[in-house]
């Protein structure tokens, strides 16, 4: 299949490819004809998560054949994460729990404090090459201590593969190797499994429903996202990483919900996300990010999902993301609020802005992003004038986007 400058020109390859008019392919996908015709000609983005998900299941691909397969461009910034997928793909296949891939391992301590240290410190900067490099011998070792420690050394081992997992998945995930990351979450699930402790079972159902394929709709995110904060409730008071946990639940049941047209269940758990992060409060070393900060960029979020990009422009309005030391989820804030800005009449300029903010905070992150891309496309197809239009080009040769 001939690879296609952005998702609209794929949409078209793949439904003639599948034998599908346009009027079909609506009927199959619940998609308006109009809105799939708009976003074929480039004249409307596709970056709503429910419609991607729900056009992939109608032409029988995955999410990442419609958005576009994980590439490398020119630019070592977009390109230099790509170059740990291999070792991180060895270390998730190459690994159980009795047959571990390596026969020695550091201290547990060294590779807790390595854990919660530097590897922290890159996911905050979202630097998926370097924490790649850093995170596999760990995720190895961690294997070793749970097949020959006692039993304190095999539990200690097993909460702090845990955290590996979420290193492992997330850049995949981020990267678009959604498929691999999954592999981290079900390890991670197997993991807490073994522990039988509520807040870890909540954190691997976390990871979970980030990397759950979505071809069977998200109604299986918002699943297990429900039931996962319903069964960790009860616990919520024994800790703050247990209530942190517990608002990551609300806040991924909130967003699938609203990927399933369910506002009332989206607003439900955005409101119980937002009432604990209140009685939290901010801490740098919170549990992804969770606190009143990192809810409201969720909200941005929520808003686009739901198509109200005025709504989501108007949250975002009083967030400030310098609150967080966390840059990717600063970067994240600037994308997705750029991303709002695009669908607004006379606001392209402003979007553009957000976006350059959102690459400079965080250039792997934002560079390998397939929404972000599909706006970059879309924006260059507006004719904006002249300095903006050089401004997207630069971008869009960064990220490897053609134009």
């Amino acid at each position: 299949m001939p690879e296609e400058p952005n998702i609209g020109a794929r949409l078209r390859v793949l439904r003639r490819w599948r034998g599908l008019t346009i009027v079909q392919l609506a009927d199959l996908s619940g998609v308006s004809k109009s809105q799939i015709s708009y976003i074929e000609r480039g004249e409307r983005m596709l970056d709503r998560r429910s419609q991607i998900a729900a056009l992939a299941r109608a032409l029988r691909v995955s999410e990442t054949e419609l958005t576009g397969l994980p590439h490398v461009s020119a630019d070592p910034e977009q390109s230099a994460p790509h170059g740990v997928v291999p070792l991180l793909r060895e270390v998730l296949t190459g690994n159980t729990f009795d047959d571990p891939a390596v026969d020695r391992a550091r201290p547990l301590p060294e590779l807790e404090s390595l854990l919660f240290g530097e590897l922290q410190r890159l996911k905050h900067k979202a630097d998926y090459a370097r924490r790649g490099v850093l995170v596999a011998p760990v995720f190895e070792e961690l294997h070793f201590h749970v097949a020959t420690g006692d039993e304190a050394g095999k539990q200690h081992a097993l909460r702090l593969l845990v955290e590996a997992c979420e290193a492992v998945g997330m850049t995949l995930r981020f990267l678009g190797y959604r498929d691999l990351a999954y592999l981290a979450a079900v390890r991670a699930l197997d993991a807490a499994r073994l522990l039988g402790h509520p807040v870890f079972a909540g954190q691997a159902a976390y990871l979970r429903c980030q990397f759950l394929p979505k071809l069977s709709s998200w109604d299986r995110p918002f699943n297990v996202a429900q039931h996962a904060a319903e069964r960790l409730e009860p616990y919520v008071g024994s800790s703050r990483v247990a209530s942190e946990t517990y608002g990551m639940l609300h806040l991924s049941a909130s967003l699938a919900a609203a990927a399933v047209n369910r506002p009332d269940l989206a607003d439900d758990h955005f409101t119980e996300a937002t009432r604990v992060a209140a009685r939290v409060g901010e801490h740098d070393d919170a549990w992804s990010a969770f606190g009143p900060t990192n809810v409201d960029i969720w909200g941005v979020a929520i808003a686009m999902e739901h198509g109200d990009y005025g709504k989501a422009v108007e949250v975002a309005k009083k967030v400030d993301p310098m609150r967080l030391l966390h840059r990717e989820r600063q970067a994240v804030f600037y994308a997705d609020t750029g991303r709002a800005l695009a669908h607004l009449n006379g606001r392209q300029r402003d979007a553009v802005e957000m976006l350059k903010k959102a690459e400079l905070i965080a250039p792997q992150r934002i560079r390998n992003s397939p929404p972000v891309q599909e706006t970059i496309t879309y924006l260059l197809n507006k004719h904006l004038r002249i300095s903006p239009a050089l401004e997207l080009r630069a971008m869009a040769d960064r990220m490897g986007v053609l134009h």
